[in-house]
């Protein structure tokens, strides 16, 4: 293929407001209740509103970058422009490891939830299945890839809605426990929840990678980021009151379907509408998993074109303009990792890699502040250096959490990142 090749430019704000909550909307149907295992109520409600806080403040930074510099390797992109080449690939390294590792914990939900429906289909071989097929989609193109997950993303939010309007008959706040005095919260259980927490926005940043598919990236991208950003904040915070005041944390607190059966718990097994929420409760899992397996495809290739990854990354292919060597190998790693490691691993090496990728982008942002005064920022972040220092300093505290509850699996991906690392000096000197 031609080296000018460019990709088709035809998504607009709606497309990535579509993207934004598709890819983290199935962290409202599973995943988050983990933390019911790490933390009480107001320990992991504490961890919630912090990593709500970190979101709210990156978000803004995040929008600046990726109106700014609209390319499609997103935080490897930023941090190349600032910091030089070896962080550009360290950053795309930990933006891969959470991009790679998000889509087969999803899957595993998925065939959960299919299981859940018929309990004849093994839960592993569903995940399996749908994860090809949604890999199969993403090679047709991205203005059907961007049309499936806004029609995905619409059905899973009003499957949400949904849900809230059969418990609300059922919700009794003097289920809550009391709030705790400062001196009986454990902080190290808040500390273990904040992985968890993440997984309510985890990967939602992923929006930048679609930017050189956007047709205005100045003005498309900050309303759909914001808005996207806004509708997450809403859905996070109703599901996780109205789900603590009719049930006890501490029995969802490991499941996969957590939702499904808190309903089939309320309404009995008999009926119709645990399933019905089931069924509709898919569309958010598919629109998780099909919105970062387009993410990290497209990751992929940008780190492919700056040389960071084998080139044949890189070839789009022709007519529809994607690359599906990039969808194609990130799908074959994501199911390896699928076999290997459970559901609450892949979340929290997930999360891990978006912690680091959060540093990397937020120091970023401070030194193109410095460095690029008069960049052309189409839009800009308000109460600098304010905002973006506390930004940094949740961000630290977050990735110091997620280190904290997995040290062994922190160690592992760090060390990987060094190898990486050392290897690309290793090809650049010897060039």
């Amino acid at each position: 293929m031609k080296e000018d090749q460019k990709m088709h430019k035809v998504l607009h704000s709606v497309h990535l407001w579509g993207i934004a909550v598709g890819l983290v909307i199935s962290g409202d149907y599973f995943g988050w209740n983990f933390g019911w295992s790490k933390a009480s109520f107001w320990e992991f409600g504490f961890a919630v509103v912090l990593v709500a806080t970190f979101y709210v403040l990156f978000a803004l930074c995040f929008t600046e970058l990726a109106a700014s510099i609209p390319q499609s390797g997103g935080p490897s992109a930023y941090a190349k422009r600032a910091l030089g080449d070896l962080f550009g690939l360290i950053t795309g390294y930990l933006v891969l490891v959470e991009f790679l590792l998000a889509p087969p914990a999803i899957a595993s939900a998925l065939g959960g939830y299919i299981h859940f429906l018929f309990p004849i289909i093994p839960a592993f071989g569903a995940g399996i299945v749908m994860f090809c097929l949604l890999l199969l989609i993403n090679l047709t193109g991205i203005k059907q890839t961007a049309r499936f997950e806004l029609l995905v993303t619409l059905v899973a939010v009003f499957g949400l809605l949904l849900y809230l309007a059969f418990l609300t008959p059922h919700v009794s706040f003097e289920k809550l426990p009391n709030l705790p005095n400062v001196h009986s919260i454990v902080w190290s259980s808040v500390f273990l929840s904040i992985p968890f927490a993440i997984w309510f926005f985890l990967a939602v940043e992923g929006v930048a990678l679609a930017a050189e598919e956007v047709r205005n990236p100045a003005r498309d991208i900050p309303i759909g980021y914001t808005a996207g950003i806004f509708t997450l904040l809403c859905l996070a915070g109703f599901i996780f009151v109205f789900t603590a005041a009719v049930v006890d944390t501490k029995e969802i607190s490991e499941l996969d379907y957590p939702l499904s059966y808190v309903l089939q718990k309320l309404y009995g097994k008999d009926q119709i509408w645990p399933f019905v929420f089931t069924f509709i409760g898919l569309f958010g899992l598919v629109a998780s998993l099909f919105g970062i397996i387009l993410g990290n495809s497209r990751l992929i290739y940008a780190m492919a074109k700056e040389g960071y990854l084998p080139n044949y990354l890189s070839k789009l292919s022709k007519g529809s303009l994607v690359p599906q060597n990039a969808v194609l190998s990130g799908g074959v790693l994501g199911i390896f990792c699928m076999s290997f490691l459970d559901t609450a691993e892949l979340i929290t090496i997930s999360a891990l890699g978006a912690c680091g990728m959060y540093l990397f982008s937020l120091i970023s942002y401070f030194v193109l502040r410095k460095k690029e005064p008069l960049m052309p920022r189409p839009y800009k972040a308000p109460f600098y250096p304010v905002l973006p220092g506390i930004a940094l300093g949740l961000g630290i505290v977050a990735c110091g959490s997620v280190s904290f509850a997995e040290p062994y699996l922190a160690i592992g991906v760090v060390v990987f990142g060094f190898l990486l690392g050392f290897g690309y000096l290793w090809k650049q000197k010897r060039n």
